[in-house]
């Protein structure tokens, strides 16, 4: 999953300043970079289902396919149409990876927190490689010769698919579900910190250095910062899911969640550089955390895919609407401005899932 994620990452830091390379405006760089999530909120589902006739394997195989496939299309792509089908193409990849990945994570759930963190930092090393060698290189061929060569690094994927084990033990109940069942408390926390570090930190952040220095230095500068975002996740997510098999994922969860918030206040009062820093450090820990309290809270194996796909869609749907809505919203407000409303909607977020928590303690997360 490593490898499949480098043509994501680095799109994100180099789309809102190299839009006209690909045939795009700045309001379709906002679509072209929700529209893989909008695609996965409602495929999750099918996906699951898929997952359980076919295993995580087969499907893991399909998903080294694709992605190489996607990434190829950024650099030989012009315009929305042709771009908007490899945003799709992976939309459907990443909900594939997610899932099946997961699924091997949680076999133990004694140790689920601690195996989801070590998942997540070795899937979060391929983007933060892609984020400051990906953007060094933008500069030196260009954005579409640079994602080409991305997409060779990215087929070794498939070799390393074909060694993945037949027997998962754990798979999703293959049963139908509504495409986005009804979201639970910390489902809305997923959705919040999805739209803000994924849509509106990920849109605005090069936008924001670009005002005080050049574009090319603001790309490898947001390319710096957006590889926190999954430093953090390669940090953070084993050393907080450790814990949280130790104290317990919900109480860490609140925590990171605060912080998380603390973070987009930061950067919109100004302190960009260290808003980020800690909104991205403890978002990381949220990766394992969220995955953790789901697990320590169902008690069977088959249970746990389920509510994961849940919560998976709505953080997407989250995702899917950032981007979406940070472009259009930049017409009339400032990316300060929009941190400041995200840090509120996490506010209420947090205090929403406290009440939710506190009357029934042994209700669904």
């Amino acid at each position: 999953m490593s490898l499949a994620l480098l043509g994501d990452a680095l799109l994100y830091a180099v789309l809102p300043v190299y839009a006209a390379d690909f045939g795009l405006t700045l309001p379709w760089v906002g679509v072209m970079l929700s529209a893989n999530r909008f695609v996965r909120v409602f495929a999750y589902g099918a996906i699951a289902q898929v997952t359980a006739l076919l295993g995580p394997r087969k499907m893991c195989i399909i998903a080294a396919i694709t992605a190489t496939f996607s990434t190829a299309i950024y650099g030989c792509g012009q315009g929305p149409a042709v771009i908007l089908f490899a945003r799709i193409l992976w939309g459907l990849t990443y909900g594939i990876l997610i899932l099946a990945t997961l699924s091997y994570a949680v076999t133990s759930r004694k140790s689920a927190g601690t195996r989801i963190g070590i998942s997540q930092a070795i899937q979060r090393s391929g983007p933060m490689l892609a984020l400051l060698a990906g953007a060094w290189l933008v500069g030196r061929v260009g954005p579409n010769m640079a994602f080409m060569l991305i997409a060779i690094v990215t087929a070794l994927a498939l070799p390393l698919a074909l060694r993945l084990p037949h027997d998962a033990t754990t798979k999703p109940k293959p049963k139908s579900s509504s495409a986005l069942p009804r979201p639970k408390p910390i489902d809305i926390l997923f959705f919040l910190q999805g739209y803000g570090v994924d849509g509106v930190f990920a849109i605005t952040i090069t936008l924001i250095f670009a005002r005080e220095t050049s574009v090319a230095n603001a790309v490898m500068s947001g390319s710096a910062l957006l590889a926190m975002r999954h430093f953090g996740e390669a940090v953070a997510a084993p050393i907080f899911g450790w814990i949280a098999d130790k104290l317990g994922a919900s109480k860490v969860f609140i925590g990171t969640a605060s912080l998380t918030m603390l973070g987009f206040i930061f950067v919109a009062i100004g302190w960009t550089v260290l808003g980020a820093l800690i909104m991205l450090i403890f978002r990381g820990a949220l990766a394992s955390l969220g995955p953790a309290v789901i697990a320590q809270s169902t008690s069977e194996a088959n249970d746990v895919i389920g509510p994961l796909a849940r919560m998976q869609a709505w953080r997407d749907l989250g995702a899917a609407c950032g981007p979406l809505a940070t472009g259009f919203l930049l017409a009339i407000l400032s990316p300060e401005a929009q941190h400041a409303l995200v840090a509120i909607a996490l506010g209420m977020g947090i205090s929403y899932w406290l009440y939710a928590k506190r009357p029934r303690h042994s209700s669904c997360p």
